[in-house]
């Protein structure tokens, strides 16, 4: 993906998700950093703009392949987002010729593999699992939070509260979502997820993004979850994750949470000087 036009001309910018969690990316390498909180803000929505759950922004670097800024819909910043680096990964793979390649991130340089049949592999780094480093407000147990229902609290670049219930699709994921990713105990707010263990194996989870809203799926949450699974003696450490867009595999291994799935790129296009005008 070559960045070969300027805002002035409009800018250009491709579609892509990873189990239906959407993404917008834009290459930024040769020019200036084009995107601003308004327009991030501008571009998610999605009645009067693209729409996505994060855009990623891909930058130059030095000693990687690429950089990558992960916007979420509401403006924000965030230092990781699994399935947006599998797609990009996937952008740059193809782009090099090499079936591994780094991209380096808020979370730190994370690698990428494509392991064939259209899948790519990421390894998210090893998880934060110290109540500073998450971050959390206090000093409480990060295993079981001391909120109902006992969640876990885990750090993947970005934090994350899961709670393990007995049925995953009957909890109301609306309400719960937005008062737990507000909850004072997050002071930088928090993803949520709620998982149920059907074995061993394998987890049914969905997943409330913080800055997004409820999302088919996610690819820090899915690892999140698994390290909260294997830490309260849930599950193996090799864990299949059925969410609202289909499956992740998730291993933690010594050097990290690997992450594997599919990606799939919808479309490529431009946005219109007009547009990016009114969103300044």
């Amino acid at each position: 993906m070559e960045n070969d036009s300027r805002p002035s001309a409009g800018l250009a910018f491709l579609k892509m998700h990873g189990l239906g969690n959407d993404f917008v990316v834009v290459d930024a390498r040769g020019g200036p950093d084009p995107i601003t909180p308004a327009l991030a803000r501008a571009v998610g929505d999605r009645h009067f703009g693209i729409g996505f759950d994060q855009l990623a922004l891909i930058r130059e670097a030095d000693g990687a392949t690429a950089a990558v800024d992960y916007w979420n819909a509401d403006g924000t910043l965030s230092d990781a987002c699994g399935n947006a680096t599998r797609c990009v990964a996937r952008l740059l793979m193809e782009e090099t010729g090499r079936s591994e390649i780094t991209i380096r991130t808020g979370r730190g340089d994370l690698t990428c593999q494509d392991v064939g049949n259209g899948l790519i592999r990421v390894n998210m780094g090893p998880p934060q699992l110290d109540w500073q480093d998450i971050p959390l407000a206090e000093d409480v147990d990060t295993v079981n939070l001391p909120i109902e229902g006992a969640p876990a609290a885990t750090g993947m670049g970005n934090p994350h509260c899961t709670f393990f219930v007995e049925d995953a699709e009957a909890v109301d994921l609306d309400t719960l979502g937005p008062a737990i990713e507000h909850h004072p105990l997050y002071p930088e707010r928090t993803n949520v997820q709620v998982a149920q263990v059907l074995d061993p194996a394998n987890i049914r989870m969905r997943v409330w993004e913080r800055g997004v809203g409820h999302t088919l799926a996610s690819g820090s949450s899915s690892c999140a979850t698994v390290v909260a699974a294997v830490r309260k003696g849930l599950t193996g450490r090799k864990v299949t994750v059925h969410l609202d867009g289909g499956d992740l595999l998730i291993e933690w291994l010594e050097d990290g949470v690997w992450m594997t799935g599919p990606t799939m790129l919808v479309a490529s296009g431009a946005l219109s000087p007009e547009f990016l005008d009114s969103a300044k």
